[in-house]
């Protein structure tokens, strides 16, 4: 699918540039009538998934920005950019989650069963 989501943007759109993980970004050629403004899209270099796409290139992507922000201008309180991990073994489970152990803090909102 990858192979044809590549074909398929060459053919119909123009490269406007790549991230550092290897992701293509294009605009198309034809102004889409309905919107008034160029269709932006992505190719993803490991398969289609979208939170793959850094921050810089999500805003130009979604048209907030008429050009994608620079990648090398970076402070230092940003962090590097991360992938969504759920459902793999890197996701984030709090202490009391059941791949964790289970066990977690009574809170005043546990049911208690009525007794008569």
């Amino acid at each position: 699918m990858a192979f044809f989501a590549a074909l398929h943007a060459r053919m119909t759109g123009r490269k406007v540039g790549q991230d550092r993980f290897g992701n293509t970004y294009y605009e198309s050629r034809k102004m889409m009538p309905v919107y008034n403004r160029y269709r932006r899209f992505v190719v993803t270099a490991n398969g289609q998934d979208p939170t793959k796409v850094p921050a810089e290139w999500h805003c130009w992507l979604h048209h907030l920005t008429d050009a994608p922000l620079p990648e090398d201008k970076r402070l230092p309180w940003q962090k590097e950019h991360v992938p969504n991990l759920t459902g793999t073994r890197y996701a984030y489970r709090p202490k009391g989650h059941l791949a964790m152990g289970g066990q977690r803090q009574a809170s005043g909102s546990d049911y208690e069963a009525w007794t008569p």
